[in-house]
């Protein structure tokens, strides 16, 4: 039975707290048993902390990634879906612990106890470095499962990219974007599918979004690199730089989620119908901003659900 609203939201706001604190929270040992569910893996099938960047700008702390494994049985090659943390760009590691649980390792061990190989990422936050370099860090994360997946049992040619929040537009950016992935010898057909989850920052130029309650100041901050960059909304959004070759696409947003984050998802689905991309919309009943990511390690959920049958039944067009 879901939580009456008010509580919910407050439940969910001391969850939260503990990704900052880290402090276990009457919130968190509340809200908990509704919405998250331990997803069972063995630990033969994890391998953690992998630095997947060698570069001069390799950060050993977070270009790092988990690998969550089908089990040996697993017909190879298996699908592979990168996930990418939210946090407003400025916060978020892929090791957060709400309530005792591992969120986004959990969503990994859920995915490859279906069959589908995850991995699940860090990437630099800001202000220490700008969002060009967010991007591509996942570009890099991509790049390297490219070159490992096969030894690994995966597919190199089903790779799926999915992300929460500040997570979506990151990997938006480089799905849908050939730039990021071209500085790295990737093709643009490199990633077979994309599922951003409660997105943000999709379309940054449009007014309507800004009247729906989000803050100009706020993407500002994230987006603008300087005072005379008078173009900084259409350079920091995916819809504005879409390439040629566009991956099948899976949008999921909660029907508690802010109106104008709503938005978002719903102008990134009209961007790639009119270019004619395979796009499906999913707005997902009972759940708000926070309590989606809960869900989506969930089979018993329509997001965990929904996002199962698009890795599982999407035939890439290479």
């Amino acid at each position: 039975m879901p939580l009456r609203r008010p509580l919910r939201i407050a439940a969910l706001l001391a969850v939260f707290l503990v990704g900052v604190t880290g402090c276990m929270s009457v919130g968190a040992r509340l809200v908990m048993p509704f919405y998250f569910k331990e997803a069972p893996l063995p630990d033969s099938q994890v391998r953690r902390d992998i630095p997947y960047r060698f570069d001069a700008a390799a950060d050993d702390g977070k270009h790092r990634l988990d690998l969550f494994l089908p089990s040996p049985e697993t017909p190879r090659p298996w699908p592979v879906l990168v996930f990418v943390h939210g946090g407003g760009w400025r916060r978020g590691d892929r090791a957060l612990r709400m309530g005792g649980a591992e969120v986004y390792a959990n969503i990994g061990r859920f995915l490859a106890g279906h069959g589908v190989g995850s991995a699940v990422i860090s990437y630099r936050l800001q202000p220490a470095v700008g969002w060009h370099a967010q991007v591509d860090d996942v570009a890099q994360a991509v790049a390297w499962l490219a070159t490992h997946l096969a030894a690994l049992g995966g597919d190199p040619k089903r790779i799926f990219l999915s992300g929460h929040s500040a997570g979506a537009q990151l990997v938006a950016r480089v799905a849908l974007d050939p730039e990021p992935l071209a500085a790295l010898g990737l093709s643009p057909g490199s990633i077979c599918g994309l599922i951003p989850v409660s997105g943000a920052g999709f379309d940054l130029e449009d007014a309507r979004t800004y009247e729906l309650g989000a803050s100009t100041a706020y993407y500002e901050r994230r987006f603008r690199n300087a005072e005379s960059d008078p173009d900084w909304a259409r350079e920091a959004s995916p819809v504005a730089h879409m390439g040629e070759f566009l991956p099948a696409t899976l949008i999921l947003y909660a029907d508690g989620d802010w109106p104008s984050l709503r938005r978002q998802s719903q102008l990134l689905g009209q961007a790639l119908e009119a270019r004619g991309s395979r796009v499906e919309t999913r707005v997902v009943e009972g759940e708000d901003h926070y309590t989606i990511v809960l869900t989506l390690s969930r089979d018993d959920r329509p997001a965990g659900e929904a996002i199962l049958d698009f890795v599982t039944h999407t035939v890439c067009e290479r």
